[in-house]
């Protein structure tokens, strides 16, 4: 008892309580100071850190009073039950501390893709993802191995016992780590990175790439539903990757009458001269105009060119302005681009047709009298 007449175990734990409380609220306002000070830094490992330091600070330091207010209150009580508050605290630090480091690595790579975005630089989104989470699956591992040491379990024998029961455990869940090994594949192989538009011919798979995970591969289709698509299925499949195309190609037959024959000469010069002149063509690339078929119901000439754009909006607004250039040539000779047509030749046998290609009434018989 104390001179207030309070047990002085109380006490204690009320200081210690009262002392943590104030030793957080103390932290929480340096660790915002300093985000503030540093926020427009040109280092973002500082603001990184101060801000996944904040909220895991302030659970460490509840930790620790509230395990010095319970070892308090052992040794005043002698209780057993509070005998196992050493063990919990060490894997609360060690979770806390865990806590700290995942933040941390997604903070920070934000903060580069947020800056590389800010200042147009190209970065690989699909580089990114791989190195956080193979960093995040690091620091897990390490903290189970470190809190299970902690425990008093052996790690040399949980290793031993690992590679016993690596076996079973493979082929348990074999399909689990096919897909694993397959989205190592892709992050090794790079056959696709998130934001490309790929697609199968041996599977009904086309779409945006989202998400490249451990698993599984998130593409959304055009219409916008999600594709979720095991990882082990890309090592089986052929993968199209358009999103990596240097040209699009442009590739068009056109079709005029028969009776503008006489023009389709000057057509195709004048087209092919036109797309060696249009800025959005490139003329590094194969390209070629041709009067190429004898079609039921038109002269069918062709174009094969490349546009400099791969973006898909863009390619077809290029692809509608050479159409439509293509047309005023056309017009400009006085020619017609042609439409299915049919003519239907008729030929009638006249019977007891005269000289002039009439045909000759008989007279009719006079009626029957009855």
């Amino acid at each position: 008892m104390n001179s207030l007449g309070v047990p002085l175990g109380t006490f204690q734990v009320f200081i210690a309580v009262f002392l943590t409380a104030l030793l957080s609220l103390a932290t929480k306002l340096i660790i915002n100071r300093a985000r503030r000070a540093l926020l427009n830094t040109p280092n973002f490992w500082d603001e990184s850190f101060f801000e996944a330091l904040n909220a895991p600070l302030q659970v460490l330091i509840w930790i620790a009073g509230v395990a010095f207010s319970v070892s308090i209150i052992q040794t005043e009580t002698g209780a057993p039950l509070f005998e196992a508050i050493g063990p919990l605290r060490d894997i609360g630090v060690i979770a806390t501390l865990t806590w700290f480091a995942l933040r941390f690595i997604r903070l920070s790579e934000r903060q580069i893709i947020a800056r590389k975005k800010a200042r147009g630089e190209s970065y690989d989104r699909t580089t990114f993802d791989a190195i956080a989470k193979l960093l995040r699956l690091s620091v897990l591992i390490t903290a189970v191995l470190v809190a299970l040491q902690n425990l008093g379990f052996s790690i040399s024998g949980l290793l031993a016992f690992g590679g016993l029961g690596g076996i079973a455990v493979g082929f348990a869940a074999k399909d689990l780590l096919a897909n694993f090994f397959g989205g190592l594949m892709i992050y090794l192989d790079r056959p696709f990175a998130v934001g490309d538009w790929i697609r199968s011919a041996d599977r009904e798979i086309e779409g945006v790439v989202e998400e490249i995970g451990w698993r599984q591969t998130l593409i959304r289709k055009f219409d916008t539903r999600p594709l979720y698509i095991p990882n082990n299925v890309f090592s089986s499949i052929a993968i199209e990757n358009p999103s990596r195309m240097n040209n699009r190609l442009l590739n068009e037959t056109i079709g005029i009458r028969y009776d503008d024959a006489a023009a389709m000469k000057n057509i195709v010069a004048d087209v092919e001269t036109m797309l060696r002149a249009h800025e959005e063509i490139d003329q590094d690339k194969f390209l070629m105009v041709n009067f190429n078929d004898f079609a039921p119901s038109s002269l069918d000439f062709f174009i094969y060119c490349y546009t400099r754009t791969t973006a898909w909006a863009h390619f077809h607004a290029v692809k509608q302005d050479v159409l439509l250039r293509i047309i005023e040539i056309i017009e400009s000779h006085g020619a017609e681009i042609a439409f299915p047509t049919s003519t239907l030749h008729l030929v009638q046998e006249a019977k007891h047709a005269g000289e002039e290609g009439r045909e000759i009434q008989k007279p009719l018989p006079p009626p029957r009298k009855s």
